[in-house]
């Protein structure tokens, strides 16, 4: 279903659609709107599930027993070497 509606833009969105309008990236103002419209649609449900999976990387590590912690030292340990190496290079 397509709802009609009435939106105000910068000069400078404005211009934007025009032009993209007229290169024919977009068919019409209205059509290159909806693509951003979906694209914020998108971002926005990737950054649910980048959170989601974050949160759930949170919880399974509070579960981590502490006899299975590794040390900042082994954790760093090869970055460390190769930083080093890279100084030294």
């Amino acid at each position: 279903m397509t709802v009609k509606t009435t939106l105000s833009f910068t000069d400078r969105h404005h211009q934007f659609l025009i032009d993209k309008v007229g290169q024919g990236v977009y068919a019409s103002q209205s059509a290159a709107v909806a693509a951003a419209l979906e694209r914020m649609i998108r971002d926005e449900e990737d950054r649910e599930l980048a959170l989601g999976a974050i949160a759930e990387e949170i919880r399974a590590r509070l579960n981590t027993p502490v006899r299975d912690y590794v040390s900042a030292e082994d954790a760093f340990a090869a970055a460390r070497a190769r930083l080093q190496a890279d100084r030294e290079a």
